[in-house]
C-alpha cells in the first residue's frame, strides 16, 4: 500500500515540533503561547499551510483544554466574545483569497508591540494599574472580532484578544477557562470554511496526524506551569509572550512586504 503524503523536510519538523507544544503550552498553561505557531512554522512553508496543518492539532488540544479547566470560565464575557469572533471568522472566510498575509501579520504584530510596550512602561514607572476592568460590549465585541478574523488567517487572535482581556486581570484559571471555551468555539467553526477553501489536502492532513502525539507534550509542561506560576507573573509571562510574538510578527510581515 502506498504511503500516505507527507511533507518529509527535516527542517520542517525541527521547527514544527516546537510549534506544537507551544499550542500545548498556550492550551493548558500561558494563554498567548500559541501565538508563536504559525510564524514558527512559517519559517519553512506558506502561511497558509502552516495555518492548515496546524487547525487540526489546535482543534485536538482544544480538547485537552476544556477538560483541564472545566466549568471555570466567564459566561459575562463569552455571550461578547463569542458573537464577535463569529464576525471575525465570517470576514476572514469572504477576504482571505484575496489578503495579503504579511500586510495581516504586520498589522497584528503592531498591535502586540504596541500593547505590551505600554504595559511594560507603566511597569518601569511603577506605575499603579487602575481597577480591573469589567466585561464590555463595544470593546469586547470589536476585540474579539479582530482575534477572529486574525485567528482564521493565521492563528494568532492572541494580541488583539489580550487587549481585552489583560485589563481585566481575571484569576489565572479563570481567565485559561474563558479562553478553552472561546478558542474552541473559534477554531472548530474555522474547519467548514478552511474546508471550502481547499485547505485541507492530503498532504497537509496526513502532516497533522504525524504531529498530533506531540500536543500532550505541550500540554503537561502548560499545566505544570500554571500551577506553579503566581497571577501576578502570570500575566507579565503573557505579556511578554504577546511582545515576542509581536516583534516577529512584524518582522515577517516587513520581510514580505519588501
Amino acid at each position: 500500500m502506498d504511503q500516505l503524503p507527507l511533507i518529509t523536510d527535516p527542517l520542517f519538523y525541527l521547527v514544527a515540533i516546537p510549534a506544537v507544544i507551544s499550542i500545548g503550552i498556550a492550551k493548558a498553561g500561558v494563554g498567548g503561547t500559541g501565538g508563536l505557531a504559525t510564524p514558527l512554522m512559517a519559517l519553512v512553508v506558506s502561511v497558509p499551510q502552516a495555518a492548515a496543518v496546524l487547525l487540526p492539532i489546535i482543534c485536538v488540544a482544544d480538547i485537552f483544554a476544556i477538560w483541564a479547566f472545566r466549568k471555570t470560565w466567564d459566561t459575562k464575557n463569552l455571550k461578547i466574545m463569542i458573537p464577535g469572533a463569529t464576525i471575525g471568522v465570517v470576514v476572514g472566510t469572504l477576504t482571505f483569497k484575496y489578503l495579503d498575509p504579511a500586510a495581516i501579520k504586520l498589522i497584528i504584530g503592531g498591535i502586540a508591540v504596541a500593547f505590551a510596550s505600554l504595559r511594560f512602561l507603566d511597569y518601569v514607572r511603577k506605575k499603579e494599574p487602575g481597577p480591573p476592568t469589567k466585561p464590555a460590549i463595544i470593546k469586547g465585541g470589536f476585540w474579539t472580532a479582530m482575534c477572529g478574523f486574525t485567528s482564521f488567517v493565521a492563528h494568532s487572535g492572541a494580541p488583539p484578544l489580550n487587549v481585552y482581556m489583560i485589563p481585566q486581570r481575571l484569576d489565572k484559571t479563570l481567565y485559561m477557562g474563558t479562553l478553552a471555551i472561546f478558542y474552541t468555539y473559534v477554531n472548530y467553526a474555522k474547519i467548514g470554511p478552511y474546508w471550502w477553501l481547499g485547505q485541507f489536502d492530503i498532504t497537509n492532513l496526513s502532516t497533522s496526524l504525524v504531529l498530533l502525539p506531540v500536543v500532550p507534550v505541550g500540554i503537561l509542561v502548560g499545566l505544570w506551569i500554571h500551577r506553579k506560576v503566581d497571577d501576578q507573573l502570570f500575566y507579565r509571562l503573557i505579556i511578554t509572550l504577546l511582545f515576542l510574538t509581536g516583534l516577529k510578527l512584524c518582522y515577517d510581515g516587513i520581510s514580505g512586504l519588501i
